[in-house]
């Protein structure tokens, strides 16, 4: 089974720089989106063969995440079902036979950090979803997770420890998370690679000299981490300020 999961910084935009060919090319089982700053129906997508789902921002323009999926799932849930978390389309989950696909659009601490007291309030409840969610059956989880959680994770950490995406806090609530049950996938295949990065700011040729940061995952429970064929980075793939990210497990279909 082939997942992708992709941060397209708006999928209109992305649309012109060549997603569908890519789309087209990886034939992956399911494709996950984050800021899809979209509702569904606002472009023009031909996805013959696959189902989709889109959760969406109520604010316009911002946001929002979707899945499109050639397995139809048993169930569908659309955010975790807390009233102050699920206004900005962050998260869809999708119920399978054998496990649950979640994509998450983790909020941003912004800058100054004006955000990270609700980043901290988010982390706790997004966590106890997802481990609710493993009671259940195991979980693979995917998208922009908006942490850089090692060192070995970006490129200039001594100068990023206050800076968002970096910071003690939100890297402590990652730490917590993944010993919860969880596996970073890439980490487990590659844990000593450096200079691997999902993430590059568009100031200063930022990705030509691949100074980077990787903070888009897919994190599966610790009991199918023996399931993980592929764990990569697709990052010669333009289109977005983030590349895609793909996972392929085995023994997971029905």
């Amino acid at each position: 089974m082939k997942l992708i999961s992709w941060n397209v910084n708006g999928l209109r935009a992305c649309l012109s720089k060549g997603f569908m060919d890519y789309f087209n090319a990886c034939q992956a089982d399911a494709f996950c989106l984050q800021e899809t700053k979209m509702m569904q129906g606002q472009a023009e997508i031909d996805l013959p063969g696959y189902e989709e789902y889109w959760n969406s921002a109520e604010k316009k323009g911002y946001s929002g995440t979707a899945i499109f999926t050639k397995r139809k799932p048993q169930s569908v849930r659309y955010g975790i079902g807390m009233e102050e978390h699920d206004h900005e389309g962050r998260v869809i989950t999708l119920e399978y036979p054998k496990f649950f696909l979640v994509t998450v659009y983790t909020p941003n601490s912004q800058r100054e950090l004006t955000r990270l007291a609700y980043r901290m309030t988010w982390e706790d409840a997004f966590a106890d979803y997802l481990t609710a969610l493993d009671q259940q059956k195991p979980v693979v989880v995917c998208g922009d997770m908006n942490v850089a959680h090692q060192e070995i994770d970006l490129k200039n950490p001594k100068t990023n420890t206050q800076n968002a995406g970096f910071t003690p806090e939100e890297r402590s609530k990652m730490t917590l998370l993944l010993e919860k049950g969880f596996v970073d996938s890439f980490r487990s295949l590659h844990p000593d690679e450096k200079e691997r990065y999902s993430w590059w700011s568009y100031m200063r040729q930022s990705r030509d000299r691949n100074i980077g940061w990787r903070i888009d995952y897919f994190l599966v429970s610790k009991r199918i981490a023996q399931n993980i064929v592929c764990a990569e980075i697709d990052d010669q793939i333009l289109g977005s300020d983030h590349c895609p990210v793909i996972l392929e497990l085995q023994n997971m279909e029905e």
